[in-house]
Protein backbone atom coordinates (compact mmCIF):
# COMPACT_ATOMS: atom_id res chain seq x y z
CA UNK A 1 0.00 0.00 0.00
CA UNK A 2 1.19 3.56 -0.91
CA UNK A 3 2.07 5.64 2.37
CA UNK A 4 2.05 9.25 0.76
CA UNK A 5 -0.15 11.70 2.91
CA UNK A 6 -2.37 13.61 0.58
CA UNK A 7 -3.90 16.51 1.49
CA UNK A 8 -7.71 15.97 1.75
CA UNK A 9 -8.12 11.98 1.88
CA UNK A 10 -10.01 11.93 4.72
CA UNK A 11 -12.77 14.06 2.69
CA UNK A 12 -15.69 12.66 1.20
CA UNK A 13 -15.68 14.37 -2.53
CA UNK A 14 -18.42 13.77 -5.29
CA UNK A 15 -18.53 14.55 -8.98
CA UNK A 16 -20.35 13.92 -12.27
CA UNK A 17 -18.75 11.16 -13.87
CA UNK A 18 -20.54 11.37 -17.28
CA UNK A 19 -19.59 13.64 -19.71
CA UNK A 20 -20.47 17.57 -19.53
CA UNK A 21 -23.81 18.16 -21.38
CA UNK A 22 -27.15 17.10 -21.88
CA UNK A 23 -27.89 12.88 -22.09
CA UNK A 24 -30.00 10.26 -21.50
CA UNK A 25 -27.83 9.54 -17.95
CA UNK A 26 -25.65 11.11 -15.59
CA UNK A 27 -23.36 9.30 -13.32
CA UNK A 28 -23.06 11.29 -9.87
CA UNK A 29 -20.01 9.16 -7.95
CA UNK A 30 -19.48 10.17 -4.17
CA UNK A 31 -16.73 8.48 -2.40
CA UNK A 32 -14.98 8.32 1.25
CA UNK A 33 -15.39 7.89 4.76
CA UNK A 34 -18.80 9.94 5.37
CA UNK A 35 -20.79 8.05 1.96
CA UNK A 36 -22.90 6.57 3.58
CA UNK A 37 -24.39 9.16 5.74
CA UNK A 38 -23.65 11.91 3.53
CA UNK A 39 -25.92 9.91 0.76
CA UNK A 40 -28.32 9.10 2.90
CA UNK A 41 -29.46 12.69 3.59
CA UNK A 42 -30.21 13.68 0.38
CA UNK A 43 -32.17 9.84 -0.55
CA UNK A 44 -35.42 8.91 -0.14
CA UNK A 45 -35.99 5.12 -0.04
CA UNK A 46 -34.22 1.87 1.35
CA UNK A 47 -31.54 3.02 4.14
CA UNK A 48 -28.07 2.71 3.02
CA UNK A 49 -27.13 1.00 5.90
CA UNK A 50 -29.09 -1.62 5.06
CA UNK A 51 -27.69 -2.25 1.74
CA UNK A 52 -25.48 -4.76 0.44
CA UNK A 53 -22.42 -3.90 -1.03
CA UNK A 54 -23.08 -4.14 -5.56
CA UNK A 55 -26.27 -3.73 -5.37
CA UNK A 56 -28.91 -1.40 -7.15
CA UNK A 57 -31.73 0.19 -5.30
CA UNK A 58 -34.60 2.97 -7.00
CA UNK A 59 -35.47 5.45 -5.02
CA UNK A 60 -35.78 9.63 -4.75
CA UNK A 61 -32.68 12.28 -4.68
CA UNK A 62 -33.85 15.14 -2.62
CA UNK A 63 -32.22 18.44 -1.59
CA UNK A 64 -31.50 20.16 1.92
CA UNK A 65 -35.63 20.99 2.42
CA UNK A 66 -37.03 17.42 1.08
CA UNK A 67 -37.67 18.68 -2.13
CA UNK A 68 -37.50 15.82 -4.64
CA UNK A 69 -34.74 16.54 -7.06
CA UNK A 70 -34.88 13.55 -9.62
CA UNK A 71 -35.76 9.99 -9.65
CA UNK A 72 -32.38 7.66 -9.56
CA UNK A 73 -30.77 4.55 -9.32
CA UNK A 74 -28.62 3.81 -6.48
CA UNK A 75 -25.43 1.24 -6.38
CA UNK A 76 -23.19 1.22 -3.46
CA UNK A 77 -19.73 -0.40 -2.92
CA UNK A 78 -18.66 -0.91 0.31
CA UNK A 79 -14.86 -0.30 1.19
CA UNK A 80 -12.66 -1.75 0.77
CA UNK A 81 -14.39 -3.41 -2.48
CA UNK A 82 -14.93 -0.23 -4.54
CA UNK A 83 -13.01 1.07 -7.30
CA UNK A 84 -10.93 3.80 -4.47
CA UNK A 85 -10.80 1.69 -1.77
CA UNK A 86 -13.66 3.52 0.03
CA UNK A 87 -17.05 3.74 0.42
CA UNK A 88 -18.63 4.74 -3.13
CA UNK A 89 -21.95 5.50 -4.07
CA UNK A 90 -22.55 6.11 -7.77
CA UNK A 91 -26.12 8.06 -8.17
CA UNK A 92 -27.80 7.78 -11.98
CA UNK A 93 -29.97 10.17 -12.65
CA UNK A 94 -31.99 11.21 -15.69
CA UNK A 95 -29.07 13.76 -17.94
CA UNK A 96 -30.45 16.82 -17.70
CA UNK A 97 -27.44 19.75 -16.76
CA UNK A 98 -29.90 21.44 -14.26
CA UNK A 99 -30.62 18.08 -12.19
CA UNK A 100 -26.71 17.52 -12.36
CA UNK A 101 -26.16 20.52 -10.83
CA UNK A 102 -28.63 20.36 -7.91
CA UNK A 103 -28.22 16.71 -7.10
CA UNK A 104 -23.83 17.95 -6.68
CA UNK A 105 -24.75 21.07 -4.91
CA UNK A 106 -27.27 18.88 -2.48
CA UNK A 107 -24.23 16.71 -1.70
CA UNK A 108 -21.95 19.25 -1.47
CA UNK A 109 -24.54 20.68 0.87
CA UNK A 110 -24.69 17.50 3.06
CA UNK A 111 -20.86 17.79 3.83
CA UNK A 112 -19.10 16.48 0.68
CA UNK A 113 -16.53 18.21 -1.36
CA UNK A 114 -16.55 18.69 -5.22
CA UNK A 115 -13.89 16.34 -6.14
CA UNK A 116 -10.64 17.17 -8.30
CA UNK A 117 -9.64 16.42 -11.65
CA UNK A 118 -8.08 12.42 -11.15
CA UNK A 119 -8.85 12.37 -7.38
CA UNK A 120 -10.88 8.72 -7.33
CA UNK A 121 -8.39 7.41 -9.17
CA UNK A 122 -5.30 9.23 -7.16
CA UNK A 123 -7.20 7.31 -4.68
CA UNK A 124 -7.40 4.38 -5.49
CA UNK A 125 -3.40 4.09 -5.52
CA UNK A 126 -3.39 5.57 -2.63
CA UNK A 127 -5.31 3.04 -0.96
CA UNK A 128 -3.32 0.19 -2.93
CA UNK A 129 -6.12 -0.86 -5.14
CA UNK A 130 -4.24 -0.13 -8.08
CA UNK A 131 -0.15 1.04 -8.85
CA UNK A 132 0.72 4.29 -10.65
CA UNK A 133 1.11 2.92 -14.11
CA UNK A 134 -2.35 0.97 -13.44
CA UNK A 135 -3.97 4.15 -12.65
CA UNK A 136 -1.97 6.30 -15.54
CA UNK A 137 -3.91 3.30 -17.86
CA UNK A 138 -7.40 4.37 -16.83
CA UNK A 139 -6.90 7.54 -18.16
CA UNK A 140 -5.31 6.17 -21.47
CA UNK A 141 -8.38 3.92 -21.49
CA UNK A 142 -10.67 6.64 -21.55
CA UNK A 143 -9.03 8.41 -24.24
CA UNK A 144 -7.95 5.32 -26.14
CA UNK A 145 -8.79 6.61 -29.97
CA UNK A 146 -8.39 2.87 -31.90
CA UNK A 147 -8.35 -0.97 -30.66
CA UNK A 148 -5.05 -1.07 -30.53
CA UNK A 149 -4.44 2.09 -28.03
CA UNK A 150 -7.53 0.63 -26.39
CA UNK A 151 -5.70 -2.78 -26.33
CA UNK A 152 -2.48 -1.45 -24.59
CA UNK A 153 -3.93 0.58 -22.24
CA UNK A 154 -6.18 -1.97 -21.21
CA UNK A 155 -3.01 -4.94 -20.60
CA UNK A 156 -1.45 -1.93 -18.82
CA UNK A 157 -4.60 -1.37 -16.16
CA UNK A 158 -5.27 -5.06 -15.55
CA UNK A 159 -1.06 -5.03 -14.06
CA UNK A 160 0.46 -6.97 -17.16
CA UNK A 161 2.85 -4.26 -17.27
CA UNK A 162 3.35 -4.07 -13.33
CA UNK A 163 3.93 -8.22 -13.61
CA UNK A 164 6.98 -7.24 -16.33
CA UNK A 165 8.49 -4.69 -14.12
CA UNK A 166 7.85 -6.74 -10.66
CA UNK A 167 9.79 -9.48 -12.34
CA UNK A 168 12.84 -7.26 -12.93
CA UNK A 169 12.24 -5.47 -9.34
CA UNK A 170 13.09 -9.34 -7.96
CA UNK A 171 16.16 -10.10 -10.51
CA UNK A 172 17.70 -7.11 -9.19
CA UNK A 173 17.15 -7.66 -5.49
CA UNK A 174 18.53 -11.15 -6.27
CA UNK A 175 21.69 -9.13 -8.27
CA UNK A 176 21.44 -6.67 -5.29
CA UNK A 177 21.37 -9.68 -2.27
CA UNK A 178 24.43 -11.46 -3.93
CA UNK A 179 26.85 -8.06 -3.87
CA UNK A 180 25.42 -7.61 -0.57
CA UNK A 181 26.13 -10.80 0.92
CA UNK A 182 29.70 -10.76 -0.28
CA UNK A 183 30.41 -7.35 1.37
CA UNK A 184 28.72 -9.08 4.82
CA UNK A 185 32.20 -11.97 4.22
CA UNK A 186 34.37 -9.44 2.52
CA UNK A 187 36.76 -9.81 5.51
CA UNK A 188 36.39 -13.55 5.86
CA UNK A 189 37.65 -13.23 2.32
CA UNK A 190 34.72 -15.57 1.28
CA UNK A 191 33.17 -15.21 -2.62
CA UNK A 192 29.33 -15.66 -2.59
CA UNK A 193 28.65 -13.96 -5.02
CA UNK A 194 30.58 -15.69 -8.36
CA UNK A 195 31.00 -12.47 -10.81
CA UNK A 196 30.09 -15.08 -13.82
CA UNK A 197 26.64 -15.40 -12.54
CA UNK A 198 26.26 -11.73 -11.34
CA UNK A 199 26.88 -10.49 -14.77
CA UNK A 200 24.89 -12.94 -16.60
CA UNK A 201 22.14 -11.58 -14.58
CA UNK A 202 22.84 -8.23 -15.06
CA UNK A 203 22.95 -8.57 -19.24
CA UNK A 204 19.32 -10.47 -18.82
CA UNK A 205 17.97 -7.18 -16.70
CA UNK A 206 19.45 -4.96 -19.24
CA UNK A 207 17.80 -7.03 -21.81
CA UNK A 208 14.63 -6.92 -20.83
CA UNK A 209 14.47 -2.94 -19.76
CA UNK A 210 15.87 -2.37 -23.31
CA UNK A 211 13.21 -4.46 -24.83
CA UNK A 212 10.47 -2.17 -22.58
CA UNK A 213 12.32 0.98 -23.43
CA UNK A 214 12.57 0.46 -27.06
CA UNK A 215 8.88 -0.39 -27.34
CA UNK A 216 8.12 3.28 -26.64
CA UNK A 217 8.71 4.14 -30.03
CA UNK A 218 5.77 2.01 -31.60
CA UNK A 219 3.84 2.54 -28.04
CA UNK A 220 3.78 6.38 -28.94
CA UNK A 221 2.92 5.82 -32.10
CA UNK A 222 -0.23 3.50 -31.12
CA UNK A 223 -1.64 5.88 -28.43
CA UNK A 224 -1.15 9.19 -30.34
CA UNK A 225 -1.31 7.72 -34.13
CA UNK A 226 1.11 6.61 -35.95
CA UNK A 227 2.80 9.96 -37.75
CA UNK A 228 2.65 9.65 -42.03
CA UNK A 229 3.75 12.83 -43.95
CA UNK A 230 2.46 13.47 -47.15
CA UNK A 231 5.27 15.28 -49.47
CA UNK A 232 5.98 16.17 -52.89
CA UNK A 233 6.55 19.09 -55.27
CA UNK A 234 3.68 21.45 -55.77
CA UNK A 235 0.62 20.17 -57.59
CA UNK A 236 1.71 16.41 -57.53
CA UNK A 237 -1.21 16.01 -55.89
CA UNK A 238 -1.13 15.77 -52.07
CA UNK A 239 -4.21 17.26 -50.25
CA UNK A 240 -6.18 15.10 -53.15
CA UNK A 241 -4.46 12.41 -51.61
CA UNK A 242 -4.90 13.61 -48.03
CA UNK A 243 -8.67 14.22 -48.79
CA UNK A 244 -8.98 10.26 -50.55
CA UNK A 245 -7.21 8.90 -47.39
CA UNK A 246 -9.68 10.48 -44.77
CA UNK A 247 -12.56 9.96 -47.12
CA UNK A 248 -13.07 14.00 -46.21
CA UNK A 249 -12.48 17.07 -48.19
CA UNK A 250 -10.66 18.22 -45.37
CA UNK A 251 -7.64 20.18 -47.52
CA UNK A 252 -8.26 22.56 -50.11
CA UNK A 253 -7.26 21.51 -53.37
CA UNK A 254 -6.60 23.39 -56.78
CA UNK A 255 -4.25 23.59 -59.56
CA UNK A 256 -2.16 26.53 -58.80
CA UNK A 257 0.87 25.90 -57.67
CA UNK A 258 1.62 26.37 -53.73
CA UNK A 259 -1.85 26.17 -52.52
CA UNK A 260 -0.26 24.50 -49.40
CA UNK A 261 1.76 26.74 -46.87
CA UNK A 262 1.35 24.59 -43.87
CA UNK A 263 0.96 21.18 -42.50
CA UNK A 264 -2.79 20.38 -42.35
CA UNK A 265 -3.63 17.13 -40.01
CA UNK A 266 -6.10 15.04 -39.68
CA UNK A 267 -6.58 11.30 -38.24
CA UNK A 268 -8.05 8.04 -39.27
CA UNK A 269 -8.23 4.10 -38.19
CA UNK A 270 -6.51 1.79 -40.42
CA UNK A 271 -6.15 -1.99 -39.29
CA UNK A 272 -7.71 -0.81 -35.66
CA UNK A 273 -4.78 1.30 -35.46
CA UNK A 274 -4.68 5.18 -35.64
CA UNK A 275 -2.94 6.68 -38.46
CA UNK A 276 -2.13 10.97 -38.18
CA UNK A 277 -1.88 12.01 -42.18
CA UNK A 278 0.35 15.25 -42.46
CA UNK A 279 -0.43 17.01 -45.69
CA UNK A 280 2.73 19.23 -46.03
CA UNK A 281 3.53 22.41 -48.36
CA UNK A 282 4.92 20.91 -51.85
CA UNK A 283 8.89 21.71 -52.28
CA UNK A 284 10.40 23.96 -54.75
CA UNK A 285 12.39 26.68 -55.24
CA UNK A 286 10.44 29.87 -54.06
CA UNK A 287 11.66 33.46 -52.81
CA UNK A 288 8.16 33.88 -51.15
CA UNK A 289 8.65 33.89 -47.40
CA UNK A 290 5.81 31.78 -46.05
CA UNK A 291 5.79 29.75 -48.90
CA UNK A 292 9.57 28.98 -47.23
CA UNK A 293 8.35 28.67 -44.41
CA UNK A 294 5.91 26.26 -45.01
CA UNK A 295 8.55 24.02 -46.70
CA UNK A 296 10.70 24.14 -44.09
CA UNK A 297 7.76 22.85 -41.80
CA UNK A 298 7.68 20.09 -44.85
CA UNK A 299 11.02 18.56 -44.18
CA UNK A 300 10.58 19.08 -40.00
CA UNK A 301 7.06 17.03 -40.48
CA UNK A 302 9.19 14.08 -42.43
CA UNK A 303 11.69 14.11 -39.43
CA UNK A 304 8.69 13.57 -36.82
CA UNK A 305 7.22 10.91 -39.94
CA UNK A 306 7.12 6.84 -39.04
CA UNK A 307 6.29 6.89 -42.91
CA UNK A 308 6.84 9.03 -45.58
CA UNK A 309 4.51 8.80 -48.45
CA UNK A 310 6.54 10.63 -51.50
CA UNK A 311 4.04 11.84 -53.78
CA UNK A 312 4.99 11.96 -57.47
CA UNK A 313 3.43 13.44 -60.47
CA UNK A 314 3.25 10.57 -63.36
CA UNK A 315 2.83 13.30 -66.02
CA UNK A 316 5.85 15.39 -65.28
CA UNK A 317 7.80 12.45 -63.54
CA UNK A 318 10.09 14.85 -61.80
CA UNK A 319 12.65 13.20 -59.10
CA UNK A 320 15.16 15.68 -58.82
CA UNK A 321 14.39 15.67 -55.28
CA UNK A 322 15.42 11.90 -54.58
CA UNK A 323 18.54 13.01 -52.90
CA UNK A 324 16.57 15.47 -50.53
CA UNK A 325 13.97 12.96 -49.67
CA UNK A 326 16.18 9.92 -48.99
CA UNK A 327 18.08 12.19 -46.58
CA UNK A 328 15.25 12.84 -44.48
CA UNK A 329 14.01 9.20 -44.40
CA UNK A 330 16.60 7.66 -42.77
CA UNK A 331 15.38 4.80 -40.34
CA UNK A 332 11.97 5.83 -41.19
CA UNK A 333 9.11 3.36 -43.62
CA UNK A 334 9.07 5.38 -47.63
CA UNK A 335 6.54 4.91 -50.09
CA UNK A 336 6.28 6.32 -53.64
CA UNK A 337 3.12 7.26 -54.95
CA UNK A 338 2.70 7.57 -58.60
CA UNK A 339 -0.67 9.38 -58.58
CA UNK A 340 -2.53 10.77 -61.25
CA UNK A 341 -2.56 7.63 -63.39
CA UNK A 342 -6.32 8.88 -64.84
CA UNK A 343 -4.01 11.16 -67.25
CA UNK A 344 -1.34 9.18 -68.30
CA UNK A 345 0.74 5.98 -68.13
CA UNK A 346 2.81 4.96 -64.64
CA UNK A 347 5.54 3.00 -66.80
CA UNK A 348 7.85 6.29 -67.20
CA UNK A 349 7.85 7.74 -64.28
CA UNK A 350 7.76 4.17 -62.80
CA UNK A 351 11.12 3.76 -64.48
CA UNK A 352 12.51 7.13 -63.05
CA UNK A 353 11.91 6.35 -59.96
CA UNK A 354 14.00 3.18 -59.97
CA UNK A 355 16.61 4.49 -61.32
CA UNK A 356 17.03 6.94 -57.91
CA UNK A 357 15.29 4.52 -55.40
CA UNK A 358 17.28 2.47 -53.40
CA UNK A 359 16.02 -1.22 -53.66
CA UNK A 360 12.83 -2.64 -51.48
CA UNK A 361 11.06 0.61 -51.75
CA UNK A 362 7.88 -0.21 -52.51
CA UNK A 363 6.13 1.71 -55.41
CA UNK A 364 2.32 2.41 -55.68
CA UNK A 365 0.30 3.91 -58.74
CA UNK A 366 -2.90 5.63 -58.09
CA UNK A 367 -5.18 8.33 -58.94
CA UNK A 368 -6.35 10.19 -56.01
CA UNK A 369 -8.96 11.84 -57.87
CA UNK A 370 -10.70 8.82 -59.11
CA UNK A 371 -10.08 7.49 -55.87
CA UNK A 372 -8.44 4.76 -57.65
CA UNK A 373 -6.19 1.80 -55.75
CA UNK A 374 -6.47 4.07 -52.41
CA UNK A 375 -7.34 1.40 -50.35
CA UNK A 376 -4.01 -0.83 -51.84
CA UNK A 377 -1.82 1.90 -50.81
CA UNK A 378 -3.99 2.35 -47.46
CA UNK A 379 -3.06 -1.79 -46.91
CA UNK A 380 0.74 -0.73 -48.16
CA UNK A 381 0.81 2.03 -45.56
CA UNK A 382 0.21 -0.13 -42.51
CA UNK A 383 2.24 -3.03 -43.71
CA UNK A 384 5.01 -0.94 -44.14
CA UNK A 385 3.96 0.83 -40.77
CA UNK A 386 5.47 -2.78 -39.42
CA UNK A 387 3.86 -2.33 -35.78
CA UNK A 388 3.56 -5.15 -34.26
CA UNK A 389 0.39 -7.13 -33.39
CA UNK A 390 -1.46 -5.69 -30.30
CA UNK A 391 -3.51 -8.51 -27.93
CA UNK A 392 -4.84 -8.09 -24.95
CA UNK A 393 -1.65 -9.59 -22.64
CA UNK A 394 0.59 -6.90 -25.14
CA UNK A 395 3.41 -5.12 -22.56
CA UNK A 396 4.37 -1.42 -24.65
CA UNK A 397 5.78 1.28 -23.29
CA UNK A 398 3.12 4.34 -23.96
CA UNK A 399 3.97 6.35 -21.63
CA UNK A 400 6.73 9.42 -21.88
CA UNK A 401 6.98 9.30 -18.30
CA UNK A 402 7.49 5.80 -18.43
CA UNK A 403 10.25 5.97 -20.98
CA UNK A 404 12.62 8.26 -19.17
CA UNK A 405 12.04 6.01 -16.29
CA UNK A 406 13.20 3.12 -18.00
CA UNK A 407 16.25 4.93 -20.15
CA UNK A 408 17.61 6.30 -16.58
CA UNK A 409 17.14 2.71 -15.01
CA UNK A 410 19.38 0.77 -18.31
CA UNK A 411 22.33 3.75 -17.83
CA UNK A 412 22.49 2.79 -13.86
CA UNK A 413 23.25 -1.01 -14.70
CA UNK A 414 25.12 -0.15 -17.72
CA UNK A 415 27.07 1.11 -15.11
CA UNK A 416 26.47 -1.69 -13.06
CA UNK A 417 28.39 -3.98 -15.82
CA UNK A 418 30.79 -1.87 -16.77
CA UNK A 419 31.77 -2.07 -13.07
CA UNK A 420 31.60 -5.65 -12.89
CA UNK A 421 33.72 -5.43 -16.28
CA UNK A 422 36.30 -3.99 -14.39
CA UNK A 423 36.47 -5.17 -10.99
CA UNK A 424 34.92 -2.46 -9.52
CA UNK A 425 33.73 -3.07 -5.23
CA UNK A 426 30.56 -4.36 -4.22
CA UNK A 427 29.68 -0.88 -2.73
CA UNK A 428 29.77 0.50 -5.75
CA UNK A 429 27.95 -2.59 -7.54
CA UNK A 430 24.83 -1.71 -5.02
CA UNK A 431 24.44 1.78 -5.44
CA UNK A 432 24.49 1.88 -9.45
CA UNK A 433 21.93 -1.01 -8.64
CA UNK A 434 19.95 0.74 -6.41
CA UNK A 435 19.56 4.25 -8.34
CA UNK A 436 18.16 1.07 -10.86
CA UNK A 437 15.75 -0.03 -8.56
CA UNK A 438 15.12 3.47 -8.14
CA UNK A 439 14.07 4.27 -11.56
CA UNK A 440 11.40 1.31 -11.90
CA UNK A 441 10.08 1.81 -8.80
CA UNK A 442 8.99 5.35 -10.17
CA UNK A 443 7.08 4.09 -12.68
CA UNK A 444 4.53 1.81 -10.28
CA UNK A 445 4.56 4.72 -7.55
CA UNK A 446 7.32 2.79 -5.19
CA UNK A 447 9.08 5.56 -4.84
CA UNK A 448 7.12 9.09 -5.87
CA UNK A 449 6.47 12.58 -4.51
CA UNK A 450 3.35 15.06 -4.02
CA UNK A 451 4.04 16.78 -7.01
CA UNK A 452 4.87 14.07 -9.29
CA UNK A 453 1.28 12.42 -8.50
CA UNK A 454 -0.52 16.14 -8.82
CA UNK A 455 0.94 16.45 -12.10
CA UNK A 456 -0.11 12.95 -13.57
CA UNK A 457 -3.73 13.14 -12.16
CA UNK A 458 -4.44 16.92 -13.24
CA UNK A 459 -4.46 15.63 -16.45
CA UNK A 460 -7.38 12.90 -15.77
CA UNK A 461 -10.90 14.25 -16.12
CA UNK A 462 -13.12 15.15 -13.13
CA UNK A 463 -15.32 12.72 -11.90
CA UNK A 464 -12.31 9.91 -12.77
Amino acid sequence: MNTIEMNGMGDTICAVSTPQGRGGIAVIRVSGPETLDIVQRCWQGKPLNDMATHTVHLGNVVDNNGDVLDQAVLTIYRAPNSFTGEDVVELSCHGSTWIQQQVTHALIDAGCRHALAGEFTRRAFANGRMDLSQAEAVADVIEAQSRAAHQVAMSQMRGRYSDELRGLRDKLLRFVSLIELELDFSEEDVTFADRGEVTALAHEIQALISRLADSYRDGNAIRNGLPVAIVGQTNAGKSTLLNALLRDDRALVSDVHGTTRDTIEDTVIMGGTLYRFIDTAGIRQSTDTVEQMGIKRTWQAMDKAKVVLWVVDVTSADTSMAHDILSHCNGKALIAVLNKTDLDDDLAARSELNDVLPEGIPVVAISAKRDSDIEALRDLIVTTASLPDVEADTVIVTNARHYEALTRAGEALTRAIDGLDNGLSGDLLGQDIRECLHWLGSITGEITTDNILGEIFSHFCIGK
